[in-house]
Protein backbone atom coordinates (compact mmCIF):
# COMPACT_ATOMS: atom_id res chain seq x y z
CA UNK A 1 0.00 0.00 0.00
CA UNK A 2 1.08 3.55 -1.03
CA UNK A 3 2.07 6.61 1.09
CA UNK A 4 -1.18 8.31 -0.61
CA UNK A 5 -3.69 5.30 -0.14
CA UNK A 6 -2.30 5.31 3.50
CA UNK A 7 -3.43 9.08 3.81
CA UNK A 8 -7.45 8.70 2.99
CA UNK A 9 -7.52 5.42 5.57
CA UNK A 10 -7.89 5.84 9.31
CA UNK A 11 -4.82 5.11 11.65
CA UNK A 12 -4.49 3.73 14.86
CA UNK A 13 -5.86 7.08 16.82
CA UNK A 14 -8.60 7.76 14.93
CA UNK A 15 -9.71 3.98 14.98
CA UNK A 16 -9.12 4.17 18.77
CA UNK A 17 -11.79 7.25 18.95
CA UNK A 18 -13.83 5.53 16.51
CA UNK A 19 -14.41 2.70 19.27
CA UNK A 20 -14.48 5.30 22.32
CA UNK A 21 -16.74 7.65 20.42
CA UNK A 22 -19.08 5.13 19.71
CA UNK A 23 -19.27 4.15 23.53
CA UNK A 24 -19.29 7.08 25.35
CA UNK A 25 -22.58 8.90 24.07
CA UNK A 26 -24.43 11.39 26.47
CA UNK A 27 -25.98 8.71 28.22
CA UNK A 28 -22.57 8.26 30.38
CA UNK A 29 -23.60 11.49 31.92
CA UNK A 30 -26.86 10.22 33.47
CA UNK A 31 -25.32 6.84 34.34
CA UNK A 32 -24.41 7.94 38.06
CA UNK A 33 -27.93 8.89 39.05
CA UNK A 34 -28.96 5.60 37.58
CA UNK A 35 -26.81 3.51 40.24
CA UNK A 36 -27.11 5.38 42.73
CA UNK A 37 -30.38 4.10 44.29
CA UNK A 38 -28.35 0.16 44.17
CA UNK A 39 -25.42 2.21 46.48
CA UNK A 40 -21.95 1.67 46.14
CA UNK A 41 -22.41 -2.16 45.09
CA UNK A 42 -23.08 -0.87 41.47
CA UNK A 43 -19.36 -0.81 40.94
CA UNK A 44 -19.53 -4.28 41.43
CA UNK A 45 -21.57 -4.28 38.41
CA UNK A 46 -19.36 -1.96 36.49
CA UNK A 47 -16.92 -4.38 37.15
CA UNK A 48 -18.70 -7.60 35.71
CA UNK A 49 -19.83 -5.67 33.04
CA UNK A 50 -16.46 -4.28 31.87
CA UNK A 51 -14.94 -8.18 32.30
CA UNK A 52 -17.25 -9.52 29.68
CA UNK A 53 -17.07 -6.02 27.45
CA UNK A 54 -13.13 -7.06 27.56
CA UNK A 55 -13.90 -10.46 26.85
CA UNK A 56 -15.83 -9.33 23.55
CA UNK A 57 -13.09 -6.86 22.41
CA UNK A 58 -10.28 -10.02 22.92
CA UNK A 59 -12.63 -11.98 20.57
CA UNK A 60 -13.55 -9.22 17.72
CA UNK A 61 -9.52 -8.87 17.84
CA UNK A 62 -8.68 -12.02 17.22
CA UNK A 63 -11.47 -12.30 14.45
CA UNK A 64 -10.14 -9.29 13.00
CA UNK A 65 -6.69 -11.17 12.17
CA UNK A 66 -8.56 -14.53 11.75
CA UNK A 67 -10.73 -13.23 8.94
CA UNK A 68 -8.53 -11.68 6.44
CA UNK A 69 -11.91 -9.67 4.71
CA UNK A 70 -13.21 -8.78 7.48
CA UNK A 71 -15.19 -5.55 6.11
CA UNK A 72 -18.04 -5.79 7.93
CA UNK A 73 -17.06 -6.53 11.18
CA UNK A 74 -19.82 -8.64 12.74
CA UNK A 75 -21.24 -9.23 9.60
CA UNK A 76 -18.23 -11.04 8.17
CA UNK A 77 -17.32 -12.60 11.29
CA UNK A 78 -21.23 -14.82 10.99
CA UNK A 79 -20.30 -15.13 7.39
CA UNK A 80 -17.44 -16.79 7.64
CA UNK A 81 -18.30 -18.54 10.54
CA UNK A 82 -22.17 -19.74 9.98
CA UNK A 83 -22.63 -18.57 6.00
CA UNK A 84 -24.67 -16.46 4.23
CA UNK A 85 -28.00 -16.77 5.70
CA UNK A 86 -26.98 -16.21 9.34
CA UNK A 87 -24.09 -13.23 7.96
CA UNK A 88 -27.29 -11.45 6.42
CA UNK A 89 -29.42 -11.60 9.20
CA UNK A 90 -26.18 -9.89 11.70
CA UNK A 91 -25.86 -7.64 8.98
CA UNK A 92 -29.50 -6.65 8.64
CA UNK A 93 -30.37 -6.56 12.29
CA UNK A 94 -26.85 -4.49 13.05
CA UNK A 95 -27.80 -2.02 10.19
CA UNK A 96 -31.38 -1.38 11.43
CA UNK A 97 -30.09 -1.04 15.25
CA UNK A 98 -27.85 1.83 13.46
CA UNK A 99 -30.02 4.07 12.00
CA UNK A 100 -32.16 3.51 14.72
CA UNK A 101 -30.01 4.37 17.58
CA UNK A 102 -28.62 7.46 15.66
CA UNK A 103 -32.04 8.93 15.51
CA UNK A 104 -31.94 8.13 19.45
CA UNK A 105 -28.76 10.37 19.82
CA UNK A 106 -29.60 12.85 17.66
CA UNK A 107 -32.63 13.56 20.48
CA UNK A 108 -29.82 13.05 23.09
CA UNK A 109 -27.90 15.65 21.30
CA UNK A 110 -30.99 18.30 21.25
CA UNK A 111 -31.98 17.63 24.63
CA UNK A 112 -28.28 18.21 25.68
CA UNK A 113 -27.99 21.62 23.53
CA UNK A 114 -31.63 22.60 25.43
CA UNK A 115 -29.22 23.54 28.60
CA UNK A 116 -27.90 26.42 27.13
CA UNK A 117 -30.96 27.24 24.57
CA UNK A 118 -33.84 26.71 26.74
CA UNK A 119 -36.50 27.38 23.59
CA UNK A 120 -35.85 23.64 22.37
CA UNK A 121 -37.51 22.77 25.14
CA UNK A 122 -40.66 24.73 24.79
CA UNK A 123 -40.76 24.66 20.91
CA UNK A 124 -40.57 21.31 18.92
CA UNK A 125 -40.38 22.38 15.88
CA UNK A 126 -36.78 24.17 16.67
CA UNK A 127 -36.04 20.80 18.29
CA UNK A 128 -36.53 18.81 15.30
CA UNK A 129 -34.86 21.49 12.98
CA UNK A 130 -31.64 20.95 15.28
CA UNK A 131 -31.92 16.99 15.12
CA UNK A 132 -32.56 16.93 11.67
CA UNK A 133 -29.47 19.53 11.28
CA UNK A 134 -27.23 17.28 13.11
CA UNK A 135 -27.80 14.42 11.53
CA UNK A 136 -27.63 15.83 7.77
CA UNK A 137 -24.40 17.45 8.65
CA UNK A 138 -22.80 14.78 9.96
CA UNK A 139 -23.84 12.74 7.06
CA UNK A 140 -22.27 15.62 4.31
CA UNK A 141 -18.98 15.48 6.66
CA UNK A 142 -18.66 11.78 6.30
CA UNK A 143 -19.67 11.84 2.67
CA UNK A 144 -16.64 14.12 2.35
CA UNK A 145 -13.99 10.61 3.18
CA UNK A 146 -13.76 8.27 5.95
CA UNK A 147 -10.44 10.36 6.73
CA UNK A 148 -12.51 13.14 7.63
CA UNK A 149 -14.94 11.41 9.48
CA UNK A 150 -12.23 9.90 11.52
CA UNK A 151 -10.71 14.06 12.15
CA UNK A 152 -14.18 14.56 13.21
CA UNK A 153 -14.40 11.70 15.46
CA UNK A 154 -11.32 12.40 17.16
CA UNK A 155 -11.74 15.72 17.62
CA UNK A 156 -15.06 14.89 19.53
CA UNK A 157 -13.98 12.50 21.19
CA UNK A 158 -11.15 14.23 23.31
CA UNK A 159 -13.24 16.94 23.70
CA UNK A 160 -16.12 14.46 25.51
CA UNK A 161 -13.55 12.83 27.46
CA UNK A 162 -11.64 16.08 28.76
CA UNK A 163 -14.71 17.28 31.46
CA UNK A 164 -14.59 13.78 32.82
CA UNK A 165 -11.24 13.26 32.87
CA UNK A 166 -11.15 16.73 34.95
CA UNK A 167 -13.72 15.60 37.61
CA UNK A 168 -11.94 11.90 37.85
CA UNK A 169 -8.64 14.14 38.74
CA UNK A 170 -10.51 16.54 40.71
CA UNK A 171 -13.32 14.89 42.44
CA UNK A 172 -10.79 13.30 45.00
CA UNK A 173 -10.47 15.87 46.86
CA UNK A 174 -14.36 16.08 47.25
CA UNK A 175 -13.93 12.91 47.79
CA UNK A 176 -15.97 11.13 51.14
CA UNK A 177 -16.22 7.30 51.72
CA UNK A 178 -19.63 7.66 53.72
CA UNK A 179 -21.55 7.95 50.51
CA UNK A 180 -20.85 4.32 50.15
CA UNK A 181 -22.31 3.15 53.50
CA UNK A 182 -24.46 1.16 53.17
CA UNK A 183 -22.57 -0.64 50.06
CA UNK A 184 -26.16 -1.74 49.15
CA UNK A 185 -29.36 0.05 49.56
CA UNK A 186 -31.26 -1.35 46.74
CA UNK A 187 -33.09 -3.58 49.33
CA UNK A 188 -32.45 -6.72 46.79
CA UNK A 189 -29.71 -9.36 47.62
CA UNK A 190 -25.88 -8.55 46.84
CA UNK A 191 -25.90 -10.99 44.12
CA UNK A 192 -29.35 -9.37 42.51
CA UNK A 193 -28.08 -5.85 43.29
CA UNK A 194 -24.91 -6.75 40.88
CA UNK A 195 -26.31 -8.41 38.14
CA UNK A 196 -29.09 -5.63 38.30
CA UNK A 197 -26.12 -2.97 37.37
CA UNK A 198 -24.47 -5.06 35.64
CA UNK A 199 -27.22 -5.65 33.11
CA UNK A 200 -27.71 -1.90 33.31
CA UNK A 201 -24.24 -1.13 32.55
CA UNK A 202 -23.20 -3.42 29.78
CA UNK A 203 -25.38 -1.55 26.89
CA UNK A 204 -22.94 1.41 27.51
CA UNK A 205 -20.07 -0.97 26.39
CA UNK A 206 -22.21 -1.32 22.68
CA UNK A 207 -20.24 0.05 20.16
CA UNK A 208 -16.70 -1.74 20.97
CA UNK A 209 -17.41 -3.37 17.52
CA UNK A 210 -16.69 -0.51 15.88
CA UNK A 211 -13.29 -0.58 14.64
CA UNK A 212 -13.97 -3.63 12.96
CA UNK A 213 -16.85 -2.21 10.47
CA UNK A 214 -14.96 0.41 8.18
CA UNK A 215 -11.97 -2.59 7.88
CA UNK A 216 -10.83 -1.73 4.29
CA UNK A 217 -10.62 1.53 5.71
CA UNK A 218 -7.92 0.94 7.97
CA UNK A 219 -4.42 1.32 7.57
CA UNK A 220 -2.98 -2.05 8.32
CA UNK A 221 -6.09 -3.10 9.50
CA UNK A 222 -4.64 -6.96 11.03
CA UNK A 223 -2.49 -4.45 13.34
CA UNK A 224 -4.48 -1.46 13.85
CA UNK A 225 -7.90 -3.02 14.21
CA UNK A 226 -7.00 -5.41 17.39
CA UNK A 227 -4.83 -2.67 18.88
CA UNK A 228 -7.67 0.08 18.42
CA UNK A 229 -10.22 -2.52 19.70
CA UNK A 230 -8.70 -3.40 23.31
CA UNK A 231 -7.39 -0.09 23.68
CA UNK A 232 -10.78 1.75 22.98
CA UNK A 233 -12.16 -0.95 25.29
CA UNK A 234 -10.09 -0.72 28.18
CA UNK A 235 -9.96 3.18 27.96
CA UNK A 236 -13.76 3.61 28.15
CA UNK A 237 -14.02 0.83 31.07
CA UNK A 238 -11.51 3.46 33.06
CA UNK A 239 -13.23 6.07 32.28
CA UNK A 240 -16.62 4.56 33.05
CA UNK A 241 -15.95 3.23 36.38
CA UNK A 242 -13.63 5.76 37.85
CA UNK A 243 -15.70 8.57 36.86
CA UNK A 244 -19.00 6.72 38.64
CA UNK A 245 -16.73 6.06 41.58
CA UNK A 246 -15.85 9.74 42.02
CA UNK A 247 -19.16 11.27 41.24
CA UNK A 248 -20.79 8.89 44.32
CA UNK A 249 -18.26 10.16 46.63
CA UNK A 250 -18.90 13.76 45.68
CA UNK A 251 -22.57 13.45 46.19
CA UNK A 252 -24.98 12.17 48.97
CA UNK A 253 -26.77 9.02 47.33
CA UNK A 254 -30.16 10.22 48.29
CA UNK A 255 -29.26 13.69 46.60
CA UNK A 256 -28.06 11.61 43.53
CA UNK A 257 -30.38 9.59 42.88
CA UNK A 258 -32.61 12.36 42.56
CA UNK A 259 -30.65 14.54 40.23
CA UNK A 260 -30.55 14.75 36.43
CA UNK A 261 -27.59 16.66 35.89
CA UNK A 262 -24.78 14.49 38.16
CA UNK A 263 -21.53 15.40 36.59
CA UNK A 264 -23.33 18.91 36.00
CA UNK A 265 -23.68 18.54 40.05
CA UNK A 266 -19.81 17.45 40.61
CA UNK A 267 -18.29 20.02 38.98
CA UNK A 268 -20.87 22.68 40.30
CA UNK A 269 -19.02 21.45 43.89
CA UNK A 270 -15.49 21.99 42.37
CA UNK A 271 -15.57 25.08 39.60
CA UNK A 272 -19.42 26.51 40.34
CA UNK A 273 -21.39 27.62 37.67
CA UNK A 274 -19.18 27.53 34.78
CA UNK A 275 -18.27 23.59 35.52
CA UNK A 276 -22.29 22.98 35.25
CA UNK A 277 -21.95 24.52 31.84
CA UNK A 278 -18.62 22.58 30.45
CA UNK A 279 -20.39 19.42 31.41
CA UNK A 280 -23.78 20.33 29.37
CA UNK A 281 -21.30 20.94 26.45
CA UNK A 282 -19.39 17.92 27.16
CA UNK A 283 -22.72 15.92 26.96
CA UNK A 284 -23.92 17.68 23.60
CA UNK A 285 -19.90 16.50 22.24
CA UNK A 286 -20.50 13.26 23.31
CA UNK A 287 -23.53 13.16 21.29
CA UNK A 288 -22.56 14.53 18.39
CA UNK A 289 -19.47 12.59 18.32
CA UNK A 290 -21.16 9.34 18.45
CA UNK A 291 -23.79 10.56 16.05
CA UNK A 292 -20.77 11.03 13.20
CA UNK A 293 -19.59 7.16 14.14
CA UNK A 294 -22.47 5.52 14.29
CA UNK A 295 -23.07 7.37 10.83
CA UNK A 296 -20.02 6.21 9.56
CA UNK A 297 -20.57 2.35 10.81
CA UNK A 298 -23.93 1.98 9.50
CA UNK A 299 -23.12 2.81 5.99
CA UNK A 300 -19.88 0.89 5.85
CA UNK A 301 -21.89 -2.19 7.23
CA UNK A 302 -24.89 -1.57 4.45
CA UNK A 303 -21.83 -1.45 1.87
CA UNK A 304 -20.03 -4.72 2.83
CA UNK A 305 -23.02 -6.48 2.70
CA UNK A 306 -23.88 -5.42 -0.35
CA UNK A 307 -20.63 -6.18 -2.15
CA UNK A 308 -21.23 -9.50 -1.09
CA UNK A 309 -24.52 -9.62 -2.71
CA UNK A 310 -26.59 -9.87 -0.15
CA UNK A 311 -28.00 -5.86 0.27
CA UNK A 312 -29.02 -3.86 -2.88
CA UNK A 313 -26.34 -2.83 -5.25
CA UNK A 314 -27.33 0.87 -4.21
CA UNK A 315 -25.98 0.42 -0.72
CA UNK A 316 -22.40 0.08 -2.68
CA UNK A 317 -22.10 2.80 -4.71
CA UNK A 318 -19.60 5.22 -3.95
CA UNK A 319 -18.85 9.01 -4.63
CA UNK A 320 -15.65 10.08 -5.82
CA UNK A 321 -14.48 10.21 -2.21
CA UNK A 322 -15.12 6.34 -2.09
CA UNK A 323 -17.77 6.35 0.32
CA UNK A 324 -21.20 4.87 -0.41
CA UNK A 325 -23.34 7.99 -0.74
CA UNK A 326 -26.64 6.20 -0.96
CA UNK A 327 -25.68 4.05 1.73
CA UNK A 328 -25.66 7.39 3.81
CA UNK A 329 -28.20 9.05 2.69
CA UNK A 330 -30.67 5.95 2.93
CA UNK A 331 -29.28 5.89 6.27
CA UNK A 332 -29.87 9.34 7.70
CA UNK A 333 -33.54 9.26 5.81
CA UNK A 334 -34.43 6.20 7.89
CA UNK A 335 -33.11 8.25 10.81
CA UNK A 336 -35.01 11.29 10.67
CA UNK A 337 -37.80 9.72 10.73
CA UNK A 338 -37.85 7.74 13.19
CA UNK A 339 -36.39 11.04 15.31
CA UNK A 340 -39.28 12.87 13.86
CA UNK A 341 -41.46 9.82 15.58
CA UNK A 342 -40.34 11.16 18.93
CA UNK A 343 -41.75 14.78 18.46
CA UNK A 344 -45.12 13.42 17.03
CA UNK A 345 -48.15 13.16 19.43
CA UNK A 346 -49.39 9.71 19.58
CA UNK A 347 -45.93 8.55 18.55
CA UNK A 348 -43.84 8.84 21.47
CA UNK A 349 -44.93 5.06 22.52
CA UNK A 350 -43.85 3.41 19.00
CA UNK A 351 -40.60 5.45 19.20
CA UNK A 352 -39.46 4.06 22.66
CA UNK A 353 -40.51 0.74 21.53
CA UNK A 354 -38.11 0.88 18.52
CA UNK A 355 -35.51 2.07 20.25
CA UNK A 356 -36.05 -1.23 22.18
CA UNK A 357 -35.83 -3.27 19.20
CA UNK A 358 -32.61 -1.25 18.08
CA UNK A 359 -30.89 -2.46 21.05
CA UNK A 360 -31.81 -6.21 21.21
CA UNK A 361 -30.63 -6.02 17.80
CA UNK A 362 -27.23 -4.90 18.40
CA UNK A 363 -26.40 -7.56 20.46
CA UNK A 364 -27.64 -10.32 18.30
CA UNK A 365 -23.73 -10.05 16.69
CA UNK A 366 -22.31 -10.26 20.02
CA UNK A 367 -23.38 -13.47 20.32
CA UNK A 368 -22.90 -14.77 16.49
CA UNK A 369 -19.34 -13.31 16.62
CA UNK A 370 -18.47 -15.28 19.54
CA UNK A 371 -19.90 -18.58 18.21
CA UNK A 372 -18.08 -17.83 15.09
CA UNK A 373 -14.75 -16.94 16.93
CA UNK A 374 -15.05 -21.16 18.05
CA UNK A 375 -16.30 -22.21 14.90
CA UNK A 376 -13.42 -20.45 12.76
CA UNK A 377 -10.54 -21.52 15.27
CA UNK A 378 -11.53 -25.01 15.30
CA UNK A 379 -11.38 -24.97 11.52
CA UNK A 380 -7.86 -23.53 11.71
CA UNK A 381 -4.87 -26.23 11.89
CA UNK A 382 -2.53 -23.80 13.05
CA UNK A 383 -4.40 -23.67 16.45
CA UNK A 384 -5.47 -26.59 16.96
CA UNK A 385 -3.06 -27.54 19.95
CA UNK A 386 -4.84 -24.59 21.59
CA UNK A 387 -8.66 -25.97 21.95
CA UNK A 388 -9.05 -25.43 25.49
CA UNK A 389 -8.41 -21.56 25.55
CA UNK A 390 -10.64 -21.39 22.70
CA UNK A 391 -13.51 -22.97 24.06
CA UNK A 392 -12.79 -20.91 27.52
CA UNK A 393 -12.71 -17.42 25.84
CA UNK A 394 -15.82 -18.44 23.41
CA UNK A 395 -17.89 -19.79 26.23
CA UNK A 396 -17.35 -17.20 28.70
CA UNK A 397 -17.75 -14.21 25.64
CA UNK A 398 -20.85 -16.49 24.41
CA UNK A 399 -22.52 -16.77 27.88
CA UNK A 400 -21.46 -12.95 28.45
CA UNK A 401 -23.78 -12.17 25.01
CA UNK A 402 -26.69 -14.63 26.04
CA UNK A 403 -27.21 -12.51 29.37
CA UNK A 404 -27.01 -9.39 27.47
CA UNK A 405 -30.02 -10.32 25.53
CA UNK A 406 -31.49 -11.81 28.45
CA UNK A 407 -31.02 -8.51 29.96
CA UNK A 408 -32.97 -6.75 27.23
CA UNK A 409 -36.24 -7.71 28.05
CA UNK A 410 -38.41 -10.46 26.93
CA UNK A 411 -40.35 -8.06 24.85
CA UNK A 412 -37.16 -6.25 23.14
CA UNK A 413 -35.56 -10.15 22.13
CA UNK A 414 -39.62 -11.61 21.29
CA UNK A 415 -40.25 -8.65 18.96
CA UNK A 416 -36.54 -8.22 18.20
CA UNK A 417 -36.83 -11.71 16.63
CA UNK A 418 -39.90 -11.56 14.60
CA UNK A 419 -37.84 -7.90 12.91
CA UNK A 420 -34.88 -10.19 11.96
CA UNK A 421 -36.96 -12.75 10.44
CA UNK A 422 -39.12 -9.96 8.50
CA UNK A 423 -35.53 -9.40 6.57
CA UNK A 424 -36.06 -13.31 5.07
CA UNK A 425 -37.65 -12.27 2.01
CA UNK A 426 -35.17 -9.64 1.04
CA UNK A 427 -32.17 -12.41 1.52
CA UNK A 428 -34.35 -14.96 -0.75
CA UNK A 429 -34.70 -12.05 -2.98
CA UNK A 430 -30.83 -11.44 -2.95
CA UNK A 431 -29.79 -15.10 -3.54
CA UNK A 432 -32.79 -15.60 -6.67
CA UNK A 433 -30.58 -12.37 -8.00
CA UNK A 434 -27.38 -14.15 -7.61
CA UNK A 435 -28.54 -17.14 -9.31
CA UNK A 436 -30.21 -15.62 -12.15
CA UNK A 437 -27.67 -12.96 -12.80
CA UNK A 438 -24.05 -12.47 -13.74
CA UNK A 439 -21.72 -11.26 -11.31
Amino acid sequence: MNQTENKSKLGIWMTTSLVIGNMIGAGIFLMPAALASFGGISILGWLLSSMGALLLAKVFSKLSNMVKDSNGGPYAFAKKGFGDYVGFLVAWGYWISCWISNAAIAIAFVSAMSIFFPILKENPIVAVFLGLGAIWFLTWVNSRGVRNSGKMQLVTTLLKIVPILVIIAGGFFFFNADNFIPFNVSGTSNLGAIATTGTMTLFAFLGLESATVPADNVVDPERTIPRATMLGTVVTTLIYVLSTVVVMGMIPPDQLASSPTPFADAMGIMSGEIGEEIIAAGAAIAAFGALNGWILIQSQVARATAIDRLFPRIFKMENRKGVPIWGLIIGSILSSMVMLMNYTEGLVEQFRFIILLATFCVLIPYIFSAAAYVAISLESKEIIKSRTGIFILGGLTFAFALWAIFGAGEKSVFFGFILLLLGTPIYVWMKWKQNTSPK
